[in-house]
């Protein structure tokens, strides 16, 4: 199959990409610079070169595949403070790829996030949330995961895979890494109440191995759960990261990660049941804590 990826040399499609080589398929991937492209030359892809913002890029190179993966998001405005920006890039793109499978039967899987989930509980595949009852950006997400199942109506294998707040691995730059350099900072490895409030996670080769899956397998209209661990209670993952940096592990207040303050707190349990009956994925990577335990995550920063 030849597989057009968006995001093909971040953090998750760098290993989606070999994923999909190793598993024989043509892969092209969308590369913004020549670093990228570089890389997708390294993993056996075919870099196409562009951004999300060259429409008549993504609709020809979807238009030429047998099935795309949509895993960009501009992460630099999300987090610069231009959320509604990102969201609305995301939007454009994913109808403009749409545009180019309609009709074709072709599978199109789009990453969203299990945040969108009803808080408190756990949630399973089958929960459609309401957006009124979810965090704004995690609504304005939801609507763009909506918008991709919608296009199973116009003919299209389209499929969301749900990725919990850590995807974690060797070389992550995301949410633990931030903790980790919080608690070296600062002294002190924080929680914010009891701690109790839970993340899911998964393996970064795990998530790029359901991609795979979703791609191959899923149903139309399918949504899916890339998560391993239902749900890590904060104050564990606290816990061992006080432990390896030798500093106390304790209650906070919020205003103590910045802007991560507004997500640590969230509480997000998240089954897999239903995404590893129907496609067979069984994730064999180690869990959040065990990865942890493994030091990578503590490296002296530039080491």
């Amino acid at each position: 199959m030849r597989v057009f990826v968006t995001g093909a040399s971040g953090w998750i499609g760098s290993a989606v990409v070999p994923e999909l080589v190793n598993a024989g398929h043509h892969v092209t991937g969308l590369a913004r610079s020549d670093a990228s492209a570089a890389a997708l030359h390294a993993a056996g892809a075919e870099p196409v070169r562009g951004s999300l913002d060259d429409l008549d890029t993504l609709r020809g190179a979807a238009a030429d595949a047998d099935g795309v993966i949509h895993l960009a998001f501009k992460h630099e405005a999300a987090f610069s403070g231009d959320f509604p920006a990102a969201i609305e890039a995301d939007r454009i793109a994913i109808e403009t790829i749409g545009e180019a499978l309609a009709g074709t039967g072709r599978p199109l899987v789009v990453a969203s996030g299990t945040l969108a989930t009803e808080p408190g509980r756990l949630a399973t595949e089958h929960d459609m949330p309401d957006p009124s009852v979810v965090q704004q950006g995690a609504a304005a997400r939801l609507s763009n995961a909506q918008l991709t199942l919608a296009l199973s109506d116009r003919g299209i294998r389209s499929s969301v895979v749900r990725l919990p707040p850590t995807v974690h691995g060797e070389g992550d730059h995301g949410f633990i890494t931030t903790l980790v350099g919080i608690a070296r900072e600062k002294g002190i490895s924080g929680y914010i109440g009891e701690g109790a409030n839970r993340w899911g996670a998964v393996h970064r080769s795990d998530a790029a191995r359901l991609f795979r899956l979703a791609l191959e397998q899923a149903p139309a209209g399918a949504v899916l759960h890339g998560t391993d661990d239902e749900g890590v209670p904060v104050r564990d993952i606290a816990e061992v990261i006080g432990r390896h940096l030798g500093v106390p592990a304790a209650a906070v207040p919020a205003e103590h990660f910045g802007w991560l303050g507004g997500f640590l707190f969230i509480d997000r349990a998240t089954s897999n049941t239903v995404t590893r009956e129907l496609l067979g994925w069984e994730p064999t990577g180690p869990g959040l804590l065990e990865d942890l335990e493994k030091g990578h995550y503590f490296a002296a920063p530039g080491v």
